[in-house]
């Protein structure tokens, strides 16, 4: 299974809709989750013509509900149990600490995280850690290009990614691309530039 990853899309604001490299970076996913600050539900529909959603609520995203967002969100994929929450800042304290405070001590494989707008990509204490960064602000940078994550999952595999949306003319994307396999670990493939 396929799944799309974002997060921090806070829209509308100069823009009223993502940009047309997430639609093509998540060609083919099965499903999608956003890690909150989503701002509208008019981003949840954007992304569900493409695949189903589930998000986690932020701490910009009141005013309105959606069935969709809740403040945390846990599933089973393919035998892998996978947790999603918006701010677990800052993201360095123990896996411990994360799954005492926001799962009631219960197991996950994969820990989706947003609210820093910075991507990361982490396996420690047994746990894959992510957060997407943000497609439309990253690491809290102006409108512009960002990341997002796509995470890959069969009964006997995890693959993860986090993949550069490209460049926005005259903004430099801040974000690294990072590759994890469970077979083969994590590599960073492109550095900051």
């Amino acid at each position: 299974m396929r799944i799309g990853l974002l997060s921090d899309t806070h829209l509308p604001n100069e823009r009223r809709t993502l940009w047309d490299e997430v639609r093509t970076a998540f060609q083919g996913v099965d499903l999608i989750l956003h890690g909150g600050d989503i701002v509208h539900p008019m981003v949840l529909d954007w992304l569900q013509e493409i695949a189903p959603v589930l998000a986690a609520q932020g701490n910009n995203d009141w005013g309105w509900t959606d069935a969709r967002m809740s403040p945390v969100q846990v599933m089973e994929v393919c035998g892998w149990r996978l947790a999603m929450v918006h701010d677990m800042e800052p993201e360095e304290r123990p896996i411990d600490y994360f799954l005492k405070t926001y799962l009631k001590s219960e197991r996950a494989d994969v820990i989706v995280t947003g609210h820093t707008h910075y991507d990361r990509l982490d396996y420690r204490e047994g746990v894959l850690q992510i957060n997407p960064g943000s497609p439309t602000l990253p690491r809290l940078n102006s409108m512009r290009l960002g990341t997002l994550g796509i995470l890959d999952l069969a009964s006997d595999k995890l693959d993860a990614r986090i993949v550069r949306l490209g460049q926005t003319e005259g903004w430099r994307n801040p974000g690294v691309e990072y590759v994890y396999s469970s077979t083969t670990g994590l590599q960073k493939l492109v550095a900051e530039c």
